[in-house]
C-alpha cells in the first residue's frame, strides 16, 4: 500500500487519522485463535444475504443505474418514492429461521450510495425517502429476536457520492483518460475515504455485536480500484478495533495480507474442490441468488427450484463449505412471493435432514460416494451422511465400508436401512437395501454411524 501524509479530520464529533488506520499493524492470531473465532460460522454452514436498496423500485436489477447508464438526477425519482410500508423484518427473520438458516448478511449500502440507516455523514438515506427511518436498526432486533447471527454488506463502490472518483464500473464509465481526467476534477478520494471509515464505525459501533462485514468490492488495474484507494488496511483494522471477533470477507484486495480476511467468496458458482490458498484449503463460502439478479427483479424467470437449492446447499458443505442464499425484497418490503416458496420448501427439506448440514464438512478420502450422491461427515459425532440426489432402484452399494459401519438409517425418520456384506474381493463392500418407493423428500438422507 501506498504510503499517505498524517490528514485528521473531524466530522459531526467523530476523528480519524487515516495514517494512523493505513500504517497499524492488523491484529495477528494463530490458526487455532482464528478457528475458535470462526467455529459457529463453519458450524452454521447456511445463511441469508439480503439485497435491498433503491434499485428494488425499477425492478430490473440492481446495477440498474450502472447498466443503463443512468445520473443522479435520474436515478433521484427512486430515492424520492422509496417507501417500503409493507417492511415487516420480524417476518423476514421468521422465514430465514424456519429455512434453517442460521446467519444473516444485510446490504447497508449498496454500489448505488443510498445507506438503510441514519448515518450522519450523508443525506442520502432511508430516513430522508418516505419510508423515513432507520430500517438497520429494525432489522438488527428481528433477526437478533430470532437467533440468529447479524452482518451488514458495505459497497466500497459508491456511484453517487461526490468524491467517488468515475472509474471502469461507473455508470458515467468513459473511453478515454482525458475524459476520465475532465470529469474527476475536483473529486477527492481521500475525502471518500474518510467517509467510507465514518459510515463502518457508525455500523459497527451503534448496533451492538455484528457478527460478520462484507466488503464488496476492489477491481485493481486501469480505470479501477483496490486497496489503496480503499486504505483497505485500515479499514479491516478499525471493524477490528470495533467488533473484535467479526468475520470478514476477502474482497478488500487483501488476499496477500496476514489478517486482511477470513474466507474467500466464490460468486454464483460450484466449486470443483475445497478452495485453496497456497496449496492449503481455506474457509469459504459461495454466494447464490434464486434466479439471476441479486436485487428484485420482476421480469427474471431463471430460478431454481428447491432441489437445485438443496442439492448447492448440500454440495458446499460437502466440500467444506457455506452457502449465503440471497433474496432481494421488493420495493414494498416484501419477500417475493418466490422467494417464499422456495424458503419454505428448503425449510421441510431442513426440518428433518439439517444433522447432515449443520456441524458438517467434507467427508475423509477414505470414502467414496456412490454414483448420484454427495457426501458431509460430523467429524464430532462420527456420522457420515449419505444425499440420494437420484433415487436408486431398490439398492446402493458402498464400497470398502464394512469394516467401518455400525449402523445405517434414513436421517427423517430413523428408519434402518438393513445391509449385507460382499464376498471374496468385496467382502469389505455394502449392499444396502432401500425401499422402492422413494420417500417424500426432494433429497433423502443416509445416517451411517460410523465405527
Amino acid at each position: 500500500m501506498r504510503s499517505k501524509p498524517l490528514i485528521t479530520i473531524i466530522l459531526s464529533g467523530l476523528l480519524l487519522t487515516t495514517s494512523h488506520l493505513a500504517t497499524a499493524q492488523l491484529p495477528k492470531e494463530t490458526e487455532a485463535q482464528k478457528a475458535a473465532r470462526m467455529q459457529w460460522w463453519t458450524e452454521a454452514r447456511f445463511g441469508m444475504f439480503i439485497h435491498w436498496g433503491l434499485y428494488a423500485l425499477p425492478a430490473r436489477h440492481e446495477w440498474v443505474k450502472n447498466r443503463e447508464r443512468m445520473t443522479n438526477a435520474q436515478y433521484q425519482k427512486y430515492f424520492e418514492l422509496f417507501n417500503p410500508d409493507l417492511y415487516n423484518p420480524q417476518a423476514w427473520a421468521k422465514m430465514a429461521k424456519e429455512a434453517g438458516m442460521k446467519y444473516v448478511v444485510l446490504t447497508a449500502k449498496h454500489h448505488e450510495g443510498f445507506c438503510l440507516w441514519d448515518s450522519k455523514f450523508t443525506d442520502y438515506k432511508a430516513t430522508n425517502t418516505p419510508a423515513g427511518k432507520d430500517l438497520i436498526k429494525e432489522y438488527v432486533e428481528a433477526f437478533r429476536a430470532e437467533g440468529l447471527k447479524v452482518g451488514f454488506y458495505y459497497s466500497l463502490i459508491d456511484w453517487h457520492h461526490p468524491d467517488y472518483t468515475i472509474d471502469s464500473r461507473h455508470p458515467q464509465r468513459q473511453e478515454s483518460d482525458e475524459e476520465y481526467e475532465k470529469l474527476n476534477k475536483g473529486k477527492d478520494m481521500n475525502r471518500y475515504r474518510v467517509y467510507m471509515k465514518n459510515q463502518v464505525r457508525e455500523l459497527l459501533a451503534n448496533y451492538g455485536e455484528i457478527s460478520i462485514i462484507w466488503f464488496d468490492f476492489s477491481f485493481p488495474g486501469k480505470n479501477g480500484k483496490g486497496r489503496a484507494d480503499w486504505d483497505s488496511e485500515g479499514l479491516i483494522k478499525l471493524a477490528r478495533s470495533l467488533q473484535p471477533g467479526i468475520i470478514v470477507d476477502d474482497r478488500l484486495d487483501l488476499r496477500d495480507v496476514e489478517g486482511g480476511w477470513d474466507f474467500t467468496t466464490p460468486e454464483q458458482v460450484k466449486v470443483a474442490k475445497w478452495p485453496e490458498v497456497n496449496g492449503k484449503r481455506v474457509p469459504w463460502e459461495t454466494c447464490q441468488t434464486f434466479s439471476g439478479s441479486w436485487g428484485y427483479y420482476r421480469d427474471e424467470y431463471t430460478w431454481k427450484s428447491p432441489a437445485q437449492l438443496l442439492e448447492l446447499l448440500i454440495e458446499s458443505v460437502s466440500k467444506g463449505g457455506n452457502l449465503l442464499l440471497n433474496v432481494g425484497p421488493t420495493a414494498r418490503g416484501t419477500f417475493d412471493h418466490r422467494a417464499q416458496e422456495s424458503l419454505s420448501a428448503m425449510g421441510e427439506w431442513m426440518e428433518l435432514n439439517s444433522r447432515s448440514v449443520y456441524n458438517c464438512t467434507q467427508a475423509p478420502d477414505e470414502f467414496t460416494a456412490p454414483a448420484n450422491t454427495l457426501l458431509t461427515f460430523n467429524p464430532v459425532t462420527n456420522r457420515l451422511y449419505i444425499h440420494l440426489l437420484a433415487y436408486p432402484m431398490g439398492r446402493i452399494n458402498l464400497e470398502n465400508m464394512a469394516d467401518k459401519v455400525k449402523y445405517i438409517q434414513f436421517l427423517h425418520d430413523a428408519s434402518e436401512i438393513r445391509y449385507t456384506t460382499g464376498s471374496g474381493e468385496e467382502a469389505n463392500n455394502l449392499s444396502l437395501q432401500l425401499p422402492v418407493q422413494k420417500p417424500p423428500l426432494e433429497i433423502p438422507v443416509l445416517e451411517v454411524y460410523l465405527k
